[in-house]
């Protein structure tokens, strides 16, 4: 077993000052080291116009580029390796695994990747413009699931990586949602306006209870309602994959546990558990099961555990907006895998 920590992060003030304030924590980290080591052995696929990529945040999120400049200026590298690194515009996403599900008052995920990726960030940010957010982050700037001040909560699952489009990428649509929009159906609207570099499913819900598969694609984007998803896309079959055998398994799995998948707790414990189906030790395949994530819009709290057979650790949101900090600096648990973090270990010589 190996042991995982994430860090918790509790910033409040300008987009700008937090990616400064992130870029000096990272500057000097073996995250860093990773991102840039990983160009050694590889070239990108892809091409970076930085004037696009700020007339596209500009268009839909221009505190982010903010943000990336605040990075940008604190570690002192050049915009096309912050863009790269950081951007989530025209940039790949590998395959994952992954799956959710919701009841009437909760969203309970399974982030399924691959151990090298994570970055062991859980983040608390009060920005003096825009929505207040928490959860896990993903390439610092990224959010591959969380909840906003307002109770909407996102998670995406991963569908596939064919005919991709100039667009933003999952993580860095995820953390849009969260920080522009504040029920289901601005998030609906904002997901089929933006463009998409690959395809997923955005799930998201919100304090009405009700929950919406968004099923998105560079080509089109269809909305479903659902109270689970896994990796496979049910109106836009055409797009599908061809092998989904894991994919529609992990999904009966939540079928015939109807009974615990509608209980917040329950449902936690059919995810988190590693006898029970849906947690995976596939980490050598990219999706092995990473952390459980619980977000209660009508309570404002959020449940987070790092590795299987856990209990979470429990936020209270609402009094974090109200200034009250988190106890604690850092979340620990382990999985069942020798294989490196991007924030603990040196991956690239």
């Amino acid at each position: 077993m190996k042991p995982i920590h994430s860090d918790i992060i509790e910033f409040r003030g300008s987009h700008y000052d937090y990616g400064v304030m992130q870029g000096k924590a990272l500057k000097q980290s073996i995250t860093l080291q990773n991102r840039r080591g990983q160009w050694k052995s590889k070239r990108p696929r892809f091409i970076i116009d930085p004037a696009e990529a700020k007339d596209a945040f500009n268009e839909y999120a221009p505190q982010l580029w903010e943000e990336l400049k605040g990075l940008e200026d604190s570690l002192e590298l050049p915009t096309q390796d912050v863009l790269r690194d950081f951007g989530g515009y025209r940039i790949d996403a590998p395959p994952s695994g992954c799956s959710i599900a919701s009841g009437e008052d909760f969203l309970v995920r399974n982030y399924d990747f691959h151990p090298q990726t994570y970055e062991g960030r859980f983040c608390l940010f009060q920005p003096d413009r825009g929505n207040a957010i928490i959860g896990p982050s993903q390439r610092v700037l990224g959010r591959m699931d969380g909840m906003n001040e307002h109770g909407l909560a996102m998670g995406y699952n991963f569908m596939h990586r064919k005919n991709p489009g100039d667009g933003f990428v999952c993580y860095m649509i995820g953390r849009i949602i969260l920080e522009s929009c504040a029920t289901i159906e601005e998030a609906v609207a904002l997901v089929k306006d933006i463009p998409h570099r690959g395809s997923f499913s955005y799930v998201v819900t919100d304090k009405s209870g009700v929950t919406k598969v968004i099923e998105a694609t560079p080509r089109n984007v269809v909305v479903r309602e659902a109270s689970a998803c896994t990796n496979h896309f049910e109106i836009q079959q055409h797009e599908n994959r061809n092998y989904l055998k894991d994919s529609y398994e992990r999904l009966s799995v939540i079928e015939q546990n109807a009974e615990d998948a509608a209980e917040a707790y329950r449902a936690y414990r059919l995810f988190n558990d590693t006898d029970r189906g849906l947690f995976s030790d596939l980490y050598k395949s990219w999706a092995g099961t990473i952390h459980t994530s619980v977000y209660l819009p009508k309570e404002q709290e959020v449940w987070f555990a790092l590795g299987g057979n856990q209990e979470p650790s429990v936020f209270n949101f609402n009094d974090w907006l109200q200034g009250k900090p988190v106890k604690g600096k850092s979340i620990h648990g382990q999985l069942d895998t020798a294989i490196g973090f991007a924030h603990t270990d040196f991956l690239f010589t």
